[in-house]
């Protein structure tokens, strides 16, 4: 059996951030980045799979070369190998573009089962696994706090709002993690020695042969702002009616949230 985990490399949610000289983007100058957490949960199902029925894992993301911190992050934990799909130092590339890359890397991996974290901390979009699965034409379910694995079906349980689906999916699938179905576990120090040892197959994007207009963001940033940090507190002054007619205007004009 063959697990493949899609990891992203995302700033620590510990980190400070500040918006670039563009006005545009974020500044990542001094930043430290990690596997997003959820992604840790992915790694870890992968894990208790290897143990229990000889699961060979394979840790798959696309993003810059220094992504292979985070792909020898997840072999310390004890997958068995790595492949990065090298996007260089571009920043266009949005969900889309990304799905495309991983599911062209998965294509020629056979995997029979694909996990992912349920979004990554950084865009919290949610989007890019379900994207990859509708790729490749195969099952997939988010959120899932169980798994159990039964021949050739998984049994999950799905989180939706005020309870939970039981689900019997057939494999190949594709199922991302939340927080709850298990504990990451931490990397022993033979474990992190070993991890330098382990493959890391590095592939230029360019060599998928994907067309530029296929992998470009479809939408367009124009600016970018920090939220404010002050506390807005102001009494306003009136009978009902002139303080909602006041509140909505303050609303609409000033803080333009209506």
């Amino acid at each position: 059996m063959k697990v493949v985990v899609l990891i992203k490399r995302v700033p620590d949610t510990a980190s400070e951030l500040q918006v670039a000289a563009d006005g545009k983007s974020v500044a990542t100058e001094g930043l430290k980045f990690v596997m997003s957490p959820y992604d840790e949960h992915a790694v870890e199902l992968a894990m208790k799979l290897k143990e229990s029925n000889g699961a060979e894992v394979v840790v798959l993301s696309a993003g810059p070369p220094e992504a292979k911190e985070i792909l020898r992050a997840a072999l310390a934990m004890g997958a068995d190998s790595g492949i990065l799909v090298d996007t260089g130092q571009s920043g266009e590339l949005t969900g889309r573009g990304v799905a495309r890359l991983l599911a062209s890397a998965l294509a020629g991996l056979g995997a029979d089962l694909v996990v992912a974290g349920k979004q990554a901390v950084d865009d919290d979009a949610a989007q890019v696994p379900e994207r990859v699965a509708e790729l490749m034409g195969i099952s997939h379910t988010s959120v899932i706090t169980r798994f159990e694995l039964n021949g050739t079906t998984a049994s999950i349980d799905r989180e939706v709002e005020g309870g939970q689906y039981t689900l019997e999916v057939p494999l190949p699938a594709l199922f991302t993690t939340q927080k709850g179905i298990n504990t990451p576990r931490y990397p022993t120090l033979p474990n992190i020695m070993k991890a330098k040892k382990k493959e890391i197959r590095e592939i230029p994007a360019a060599q998928f042969g994907l067309a530029a207009d296929s992998l470009s963001a479809q939408l367009t940033t124009e600016s970018m702002t920090l939220p404010r940090q002050q506390r807005l507190c102001r009494v306003i002054e009136g009978d009902s009616e002139q303080r909602v007619k006041e509140l909505v205007r303050v609303l609409h004009m000033d803080e333009k949230v209506l």
